[in-house]
């Protein structure tokens, strides 16, 4: 990494109104794009846990995009891979990025997950051995999975009977509960990197997938790459794109150590920059300063990469977070302003999107707010999305 004992000028400075700059002009929220796959690449994936993320992250910023012009790219052409990846998150990556993804996140989640599942199967009383009887039902899983083509989870059931079970553990403590033992064991081979979640049963609000062989999928296996060139060409594409951050927004955005962290950062050459009280990386050749914004603004969905980009949000998002994010830290749909969160948004009982600001924003932006309301609602044309984790302005305004 460049410090300042590598030459004698002093640390460059980013500030807020910079920082904000940046964000908008390299997350697309100054003008719409041409290209979806594009953006999905640019922002190092599109957030997936809720599908309806994807669509509506499309929406801000792919120029006269339509839902069935998404799904297709996920499903027909499937230059979209929905892939676990950092955080053990789902996200949504163009096809030629599924194997960073892999090799450099969800490949390291493999041996704890698996550990920890065979003890609860044995803790349970499912199994005496519970490592052999995962390998077993996994290879029959994927046996019946390859005779079928496609599936859902209760189709497979059908073929593995163990995966119908469901288990109790913690029994008599404060985290008790139960699972279906087809949500551990398909997650695990998705995991793997054996299978991938295809196309959804029912709308493109569906969270209901069917599961294919990964092979299939692909048409082919996914590439091979050593984990830490994975994991560095992720950090390298997050500078790129998220920086500058410091070293909390790189660690939780990534899910990474702060040692694999620090050296992908010095193998990259990563300039640090000062951000007010804390210290910043960049791209070592990141010199550009960006032009003064204008007047942009954007709705985004809840879990927008844009919004979940970072850690330390203050920059972004001010005081707003107990209004925006629920519990868990689980961002609603947000408005923004040149680069700020200014307040939320919902549907009205007519499906209809309404807005609160919850600080003042100049007429220019609150006419271009209005439009961009007006915009969304046409383009969902009546459909209703519920953010999966509601947030307290969103469950007021909807």
């Amino acid at each position: 990494m460049q410090d300042r004992s590598d030459h004698n000028a002093p640390m460059r400075t980013i500030d807020d109104e910079e920082r904000q700059a940046r964000l908008v002009a390299r997350h697309h929220l100054a003008a719409r794009t041409s290209s979806l796959v594009a953006v999905a690449g640019d922002l190092v994936g599109l957030h997936a846990s809720d599908p309806a993320s994807v669509y509506l992250a499309a929406w801000a910023r792919v120029r006269d995009v339509h839902a069935d012009q998404v799904t297709a790219a996920l499903y027909e052409s499937r230059e979209l891979v929905r892939i676990t990846g950092m955080r053990r998150t789902m996200f949504v990556v163009p096809r030629s990025d599924v194997a960073l993804l892999q090799h450099g996140c969800a490949a390291a989640f493999v041996p704890a997950q698996t550990k920890r599942l065979a003890g609860v199967l044995e803790n349970s009383g499912t199994a005496s051995d519970g490592s052999a009887w995962l390998e077993d039902v996994m290879r029959r899983t994927l046996g019946a999975l390859e005779a079928r083509g496609d599936a859902l989870a209760r189709e497979l059931g059908e073929d593995v009977p163990e995966l119908r079970a469901t288990i109790t553990f913690g029994e008599g403590t404060s985290w008790a509960g139960t699972f279906g033992v087809s949500t551990r064991v398909l997650f695990l081979l998705a995991t793997r990197g054996e299978i991938v979640r295809g196309r959804p049963r029912g709308s493109w609000l569906s969270s209901q997938y069917r599961w294919v062989l990964t092979e299939d999928w692909l048409d082919g296996p996914v590439r091979a790459i050593a984990a830490d060139d994975a994991r560095r060409e992720l950090i390298s594409r997050w500078l790129a794109t998220y920086g500058p951050g410091t070293r909390r927004d790189l660690t939780w955005w990534t899910g990474f150590s702060w040692t694999h962290v620090k050296r992908a950062l010095a193998e990259l050459d990563a300039t640090e920059i000062a951000l007010g009280d804390s210290i910043g990386y960049l791209p070592a050749d990141d010199a550009w300063t960006p032009a003064a914004p204008g007047t942009h603004v954007a709705l985004l969905p809840g879990l927008d990469p844009t919004t979940m980009g970072w850690k330390e949000r203050s920059w972004y998002l001010g005081e707003h977070r107990a209004a925006l994010f629920d519990r868990n830290g689980n961002a609603g749909p947000t408005v923004w302003v040149d680069g700020r969160i200014v307040g939320g948004w919902a549907q009205d009982e007519a499906a209809g999107v309404v807005y609160e600001l919850l600080e003042s924003v100049a007429p220019a932006a609150r006419e271009a707010l209005d439009a961009e309301a007006t915009s969304l609602t046409t383009w969902l044309d009546g459909t209703r999305v519920t953010p999966r984790f509601r947030t307290p302005l969103e469950k007021r305004l909807g």
